[in-house]
């Protein structure tokens, strides 16, 4: 058995499949064994928008499970893992897993997760947001899940997409208590406003 902290990525078809990548990456410099389920329209999101194939990302995981096998050791409880964090996630995966209706391998591993009290995080992206969505993100809050939509935080004062990009990644590995070098808020220490952070060592 291994004795690394084990951490479930699903990528679903939202847009923002860059934070999924770039959270794959990170992990890997850490002591963190990553299990990664992508949908369909996740592959297809991630060719159009990263022009990567399907094993380029499966390349960046310890384990990869089809969207189809339900008999995974994922979707079992048995199966211990630090969380799961579904990156980017689609209004009908969010929808999916609001309802409990575990019909793939993404929405049956975060069932799961919600079940054996650990940390779920959805990196929701859609936008104007419908009453739809504002209640099964209500519904995933009060089931324990945390709603994560990766929005850019100007205070760091990004020079590139990539600076936003990982900005939020590390935020978000934060929520498992995988820390990772990375820009995070320092706090304001000049008159003129925010200063950008700088990245930590660890």
């Amino acid at each position: 058995m291994s004795s690394k902290r084990r951490l479930v990525v699903g990528i679903s078809g939202a847009t923002g499949a860059q934070y999924a990548i770039r959270l794959l990456m990170l992990a890997r410099t850490q002591d963190v064994e990553t299990h990664l389920v992508i949908s369909p329209s996740g592959v297809l999101n991630i060719r159009h928008e990263l022009g990567l194939d399907r094993q380029a990302v499966h390349a960046l995981a310890d384990h990869v499970y089809s969207p189809r096998d339900v008999g995974a050791t994922l979707a079992s409880g048995s199966f211990a893992t630090a969380g799961m964090v579904v990156a980017p996630c689609s209004m009908r995966t969010l929808a999916a897993i609001a309802h409990g209706l575990s019909d793939n391998l993404i929405t049956r591993a975060a069932d799961v997760t919600l079940k054996e009290r650990r940390r779920l995080v959805l990196m929701v992206r859609e936008t104007p947001l419908n009453l739809a969505h504002l209640r099964n993100m209500t519904a995933v809050t009060e089931m324990g899940g945390v709603i994560f939509p990766p929005l850019p935080a100007f205070y760091m004062r990004p020079a590139s997409l990539d600076d936003m990009i990982d900005h939020t990644v590390c935020r978000v590995l934060d929520l498992f208590d995988i820390r990772v070098p990375g820009p995070r808020w320092e706090g304001m220490d000049t008159p003129e406003g925010p200063v950008r952070g700088s990245s930590d060592t660890l």
